[in-house]
């Protein structure tokens, strides 16, 4: 796989502090963000490979800004071990697929999931979740209320079943994608879910630590991940640091300003992995 030099890995310290400090920041992990910089930077190499560098960073980012978040109290935990139940079978199975698609064609896929959910973002930034009352039916609802350490209390409800299939079907498609979930879980939490979005950001961090660990895990049995560990520490100790800023300054900003930063983000990476691969 090729030996690289040590500027090569303190740039890729570098790039795991941008990637740790704004995934962390609007609570998508980072891989959606690294992912296409790693299908850049190794335009050779497999997507199951790739996949399995991005995962692994994508759980240390996900650590760091989960005990960041923890301090600040605002993760819900109920909400957030349920939904990682329902992610582990989608993560497994997502893992074990990625190896047998082309190249050209995972990247084509993962262009187009990219600038739907810009689309989707920059059409319904108002509409996230605030907070208050949804339209969840009566049977499948669940009460939440969060109290962060600031004192400001959070009180929702959400279609707990609903809930869980949209979890599934992250689990699945961020394995398979390397990206971790968070660009999904985050608009589903806040949209559909009606999570106040920096709760959504802070629950979607704790739950994709437990997925991302659940997809590296099958992909150190394969034996996939084997050909990345030097690249994966060199990610990992960059995003570990940025996670910790990232984290503190979702302090200062407004849910609308989250949700309007991933959309723009997601176009412009989606636009230009799918330039490289047509």
């Amino acid at each position: 796989m090729g030996i690289f030099s040590a500027e090569h890995y303190l740039g890729l310290v570098a790039l795991g502090i941008g990637v740790g400090c704004y995934g962390t920041l609007i609570g998508a992990g980072g891989g959606f963000v690294l992912m296409p910089v790693l299908l850049l930077l190794y335009p050779q190499q497999d997507a199951d490979l790739l996949t399995s560098i991005s995962l692994a960073v994508v759980f240390f980012n996900a650590l760091s800004g989960s005990e960041a978040y923890a301090l600040l109290k605002r993760i819900d935990y109920r909400s957030g071990l349920m939904f990682s139940a329902a992610t582990i079978p989608g993560a497994v199975l997502g893992a074990l697929n990625t190896a047998y698609v082309p190249r050209r064609v995972f990247d084509l896929i993962f262009s187009v999931l990219l600038l739907a959910a810009a689309v989707f973002l920059g059409w319904r930034p108002r509409k996230a979740g605030t907070g208050g009352k949804s339209m969840n039916a009566a049977h499948h609802k669940m009460v939440r209320r969060v109290v962060d350490v600031h004192g400001i209390v959070y009180e929702y409800d959400f279609n707990w079943l609903l809930g869980m299939g949209i979890s599934l079907i992250v689990g699945y498609v961020s394995s398979f994608l390397g990206i971790g979930g968070g660009i999904i879980h985050v608009p589903a939490l806040s949209f559909l879910l009606n999570f106040p979005v920096h709760i959504a950001t802070a629950t979607s961090h704790f739950i994709l630590a437990i997925m991302a660990l659940t997809g590296t895990v099958v992909h150190i049995l394969t034996g996939t991940f084997a050909h990345g560990v030097h690249r994966t520490i060199a990610l990992a100790i960059g995003v570990v640091l940025g996670a910790q800023i990232g984290a503190r300054l979702s302090e200062r900003l407004q849910g609308s300003w989250i949700i309007r930063s991933l959309a723009v983000a997601l176009g412009l990476v989606g636009l230009r992995i799918l330039i490289v691969a047509l």
